[in-house]
């Protein structure tokens, strides 16, 4: 026993210290990229509400632009737009009526099962994710040209990204 109390401890402490301080750092890190991905997502709204009233469209909100953006030249069920999109069930569902009620949308009920809706863009529904691309494309380019995009490479930030999102999706999966 008096053998275990002459082994110094102070390597076995300091490596706690260290890793104590690296889960620190790695944890410090993971949640200013959850700030910037939420301030970036806000930001992104807000671009697209300025983008509208530069235009004199004053009749959508930035949530309904991206979801028509997002629709894009597909025919999907609200089910299948949801898990393309970042839209919760209630909040695709109300913006999706409205949308079909000011025309951007068209929708019909689907002949195998009709509970399912399946919907597609109307042609003013194409002008508006037309706009949003457009607006994306000079924001692309611009910071193209200033070399943001650069360093690290957006390829690479989008693989990260991409990873975060399917450890997220499996520690929801993984709950239940």
């Amino acid at each position: 026993m008096t053998m275990f109390a002459t082994v110094p401890h102070s390597g076995f402490h300091q490596r706690d210290d260290q890793l104590s301080q690296q889960e620190t750092a790695n944890a410090a890190a993971y949640l200013e990229t959850l700030q910037l991905l939420d301030r970036m997502h806000r930001l992104m709204m807000d671009l697209i509400k300025d983008e509208f009233e530069r235009l004199g469209r004053h009749d959508l909100n930035p949530v309904q632009a991206l979801i028509l953006y997002n629709l894009g030249t597909s025919e999907v069920t609200a089910g299948e737009l949801r898990s393309r999109g970042m839209y919760q069930g209630s909040n695709v569902s109300y913006n999706l009526k409205k949308l079909v009620q000011m025309g951007y949308v068209h929708h019909e009920r689907c002949d195998q099962d009709r509970r399912s809706v399946r919907v597609r863009l109307t042609e003013s529904g194409q002008a508006v994710r037309d706009a949003v691309l457009n607006m994306f494309s000079r924001h692309a380019e611009g910071l193209a040209m200033s070399g943001v995009l650069d360093d690290p490479p957006l390829l690479a930030v989008n693989l990260q990204t991409r990873r975060i999102e399917r450890f997220w999706a499996e520690q929801i999966r993984y709950i239940y």
